[in-house]
């Protein structure tokens, strides 16, 4: 998470917000030309069996940086792990030899499940570029390592370090029974925010500042990079989204927020009249929205394993907030639970509570965006991989004693790699020309260019990153090679849901379906159930049909 840090406060008053150079009143407004009751996911036409999506998006994890040794554990500490024979060999740190030896200035080293607890690496946008060094990835440890900080473990060459399958079991476990791409990566460099747009619009251009209490356009190159004259331009940092009344402290505080112009996955699927829902952990604000004049407020905290608290909502990792078209400014609740992943005053968005609901209850949406609270979302500063664990197991094992989990695939992934180290990067598919926050390597590439001009400071994709498919309908202890990114998920809902495509520059032109991961014409994948220290609870394998 890289925020800016909170200066003077000021005084709340009436917001009201920029959007698309218009000014208008923080509202919470359905799609106008969405059809009025979008049909539930087990109700709607899809191109295969998969009825239900449901992303668990998680952050700042490098590839390496979990499934490094894959799927060999050392079995010193933490929870036994033994991988099944003939599983599938990955490309790891470990299989090509860089654990021995490594071009950084530390080698990679293994983090115990004692150490689980970890300083936040760099992941800011240019330094993660400095540290892959046109593909050498060599350059880790002097520019996103970050070795010592208070309360929690740190060494020297931090970022090189990496954790096995006796602290991450349950990842390694889900890659067992399911599958799993090891060429999966960020669309763009940068931290959470532009990761969180690339996974639901493939997009982080279209970006324009406001100030946080009175709406205003202004100029701030830390919510807007490579801006043109009219103000518009990339989001590269992490700046709090203008519709939401938890951003900026509550809007108490002097930093500027950023709307997003154009559409994202939301806006296709109320057009489409799907289901859809954004469920985040902690948006159920600690005090409500009272009318105009007041903010609903966020504040809401929970500790981590080691004892250390944070608030659940970070307004900045839900990107739905930064479109008008998909927001729930003031975090009404859902009139009823049918109104859950339809139109209403919630407009989406949710408190992950409503996602539990509503799996209890038969009425999950055909696709689902979950996120949970900031001590169970892996995020390394405030966050730990056992705390993300928990959070992982219980959302897996209730979608899989669900009656939608016959028909669901669930997608586990991350926004971006924290800084981490991994040995393997893409090639630049998209450049930027501007020098001052790109590599050489960016440069040399041509910048996205739409009708409406060039889109500067896209460039990508990043650094590689976990990707898991868990269904029915997955792969068995499968490794898949495809290339695959966050706009992947994107384009996997619009196949299956026929959605057309985004346009304007957004990633899902490029990107290719997580399709490849997953088996229609036999399913082999049974219900695997997990405890929550990551071992097996129990397997049952799958149903076979007559006749096949």
């Amino acid at each position: 998470m890289q925020k800016k840090s909170a200066l003077l406060a000021a005084a709340s008053a009436g917001a009201v917000l920029l959007a698309a150079g218009t000014t208008v009143a923080m509202q919470t407004t359905a799609n106008a030309a969405s059809p009025s009751h979008p049909r539930p996911g087990a109700h709607t036409r899809t191109t295969t069996p998969i009825k239900h999506v449901v992303v668990l998006f998680d952050e700042n994890v490098s590839f390496d940086h979990y499934f490094g040794t894959y799927p060999n554990a050392t079995n010193t500490d933490g929870t036994k792990f033994r991988a099944a024979r003939h599983t599938p060999r990955a490309n790891t740190e470990q299989n090509v030899g860089l654990i021995r030896s490594n071009p950084n200035l530390y080698k990679p080293f293994r983090l115990s499940s004692d150490q689980a607890v970890t300083c936040d690496q760099n992941h800011s946008y240019l330094p993660e570029q400095k540290a892959v060094n046109n593909g050498k990835n060599d350059q880790v440890v002097q520019n996103t390592s970050v070795d010592t900080c208070t309360g929690e473990f740190g060494a020297p060459g931090l970022a090189m370090g990496y954790y096995d399958g006796n602290t991450v079991t349950a990842m390694w476990n889900y890659a067992q029974h399911y599958a799993m791409s090891d060429n999966m990566y960020d669309s763009t460099y940068g931290p959470s925010t532009p990761g969180a747009l690339n996974l639901v619009a493939g997009q982080t251009y279209g970006v324009r500042a406001v100030n946080s209490t009175t709406g205003a356009p202004t100029t701030d190159s830390y919510v807007v990079s490579g801006a043109n004259a009219q103000g518009v331009g990339t989001v590269t940092n992490d700046p709090d989204p203008a519709y939401d009344d938890c951003s900026d402290t509550n809007h108490t505080s002097t930093n500027n927020l950023g709307v997003m112009s154009g559409k994202n996955i939301g806006d296709e699927l109320n057009s489409a009249g799907i289901s859809w829902g954004w469920f985040q952990g902690g948006f159920a604000p600690s005090t409500a929205y009272h009318g105009a004049g007041t903010f609903a407020q966020c504040k809401t905290t929970h500790a981590n394993l080691a004892g250390s608290s944070s608030v659940d909502y970070s307004p900045h990792h839900n990107p739905f907030a930064y479109y008008k078209s998909t927001s729930n400014p003031h975090h009404l609740a859902p009139t009823s639970l049918a109104e859950v992943g339809h139109n209403g005053r919630a407009n989406h968005q949710y408190d992950l509570s409503w996602f539990n609901k509503s799996l209890t209850s038969g009425a999950l949406p055909a696709v689902s965006f979950v996120k949970a609270a900031e001590y169970q979302d892996g995020h390394a500063g405030y966050s730990d991989p056992t705390d993300e664990q928990d959070f992982l197991v219980k959302e897996i094992n209730a979608i899989e004693k669900s009656p939608e989990w016959k028909s669901t695939a669930i997608v586990v992934t991350y926004d971006d790699s924290d800084g981490w180290y991994d040995h393997q990067s893409s090639a630049v598919l998209t450049g930027a020309k501007d020098t001052s926050l790109n590599e050489p390597m960016c440069t040399t590439v041509r910048e996205p260019v739409t009708r409406s001009g060039a889109q500067d400071d896209r460039c990508g994709p990043g650094p590689r990153l976990p990707f898991l498919v868990i269904s029915p309908y997955s792969k068995v202890n499968a490794v898949g090679h495809q290339q695959l990114e966050q706009a992947s998920v994107i384009k996997f809902v619009e196949q299956n849901w026929k959605l057309p495509q985004l346009g304007h520059g957004s990633f899902d032109a490029r990107a290719k379906s997580f399709a490849s991961l997953l088996s229609f014409h036999r399913p082999e994948a049974s219900t695997v159930l997990l405890r929550q220290d990551g071992s097996v609870a129990s397997v049952t394998p799958p149903v076979r049909q007559h006749g096949r």
